[in-house]
């Protein structure tokens, strides 16, 4: 026998070994001196009670969920995601092309700033998006202003890159060395 069972067993002899003294002490008769003592059933009805209450107590934990019986883990792997960018249809060079143009016109312009304002790539990138509304294609060239000089060049360049990045937008050319012109992601299908 294993050890549940032997302990079980134990058990099983003690509380019969208790109810045989208690059936024998009920059974004799007993001196006047011992009438006024605890009735032994009272012994055994309050090991009965706990019993009781243990037993509940047992019932009402094995009522809660519990890991791997009730509940069970989630084992599912997450789809692999891939982000779709659109390639450029057009070379780098032509971009390059049309970035150094916009410099160079830049240099021959002659911009007097009086006042330094700090630019944002975030704010010309809002900026851009909000041209997209209401106008479907932006010519390349027409997002730069030349006042704002090589720093503005910079960072509507970098805007223009960020946008492009996030799939906001696409460049896109109609014809080699023909110009440039941006228009909205949900445009292009």
């Amino acid at each position: 026998m294993d050890a549940m069972q032997v302990e079980l067993a134990g058990d099983y002899l003690v509380m019969a070994a208790y109810l045989a003294e208690l059936k024998s002490r009920m059974l004799l008769p007993r001196p006047n001196e011992q009438a006024e003592e605890e009735d032994p059933r009272a012994e055994l009805i309050k090991r009965l009670q706990e019993y009781q209450r243990y037993k509940e107590a047992a019932e009402r934990i094995d009522k809660i969920p519990r890991i791997d019986r009730e509940i069970f883990s989630a084992n599912a792997k997450l789809p692999e995601f891939t982000l779709q960018t659109p390639m450029l249809d057009i070379p780098i060079e032509d971009l390059t092309f049309a970035l150094a143009e916009v410099m160079r016109r830049v240099d021959q312009s002659q911009a007097h700033l009086i006042n330094f304002e700090e630019l944002s790539t975030r704010e010309r990138m809002t900026q851009i998006l909000e041209r997209m509304k209401t106008e479907s294609f932006i010519e390349f060239t027409s997002l730069f202003i030349s006042k704002e000089g090589k720093i503005g060049v910079v960072v509507t360049f970098l805007a223009i890159l960020e946008l492009l990045k996030d799939s906001l937008i696409e460049i896109v050319q109609s014809e080699e060395f023909g110009p440039i012109h941006i228009k909205g992601i949900d445009e292009v299908h």
